[in-house]
């Protein structure tokens, strides 16, 4: 590996730190708890920060949580918006997550055929 090789993976490995941080319009929560790993949460998230990194969706942060209770439904992903609105996605897999980017995030269309729940906070 170059030096130009090793520079591309550190901008790389920078963006997707930043996508797990600060204060943006979505949150999106991903369950890793042992039933979700079990099950495919990190190839699910993977396949999120890649997604949202190729379509520069600088106003999405990606967090990481325990097991959230629906754990027969795994893997689990909440999007919270900053207004408060949640939608939990459920039985997840990298086409899924594809999808929920291309239209939960990027045009702020939540995908119903996928979504388990959704609520409003205040």
């Amino acid at each position: 590996m170059n030096l130009a090789e090793l520079q591309k993976l550190k901008e790389k490995a920078q963006k997707q730190v930043a996508l797990r941080e600060g204060n943006k319009k979505y949150r999106v929560v991903v369950s890793m708890g042992t039933s979700g790993i079990a099950a495919g949460a990190r190839d699910v998230m993977k396949t999120m920060l890649d997604e949202i990194e190729k379509r520069g969706l600088a106003d999405v942060e990606v967090r990481v949580t325990g097991e959230i209770g629906l754990e027969d439904v795994e893997p689990v992903i909440r999007v919270e918006r900053a207004d408060g609105e949640q939608t939990t996605y459920a039985r997840l897999d990298a086409e899924k997550a594809r999808k929920i980017v291309a239209e939960h995030l990027a045009h702020d269309t939540p995908v119903e055929n996928l979504a388990v729940g959704k609520e409003k906070k205040p």
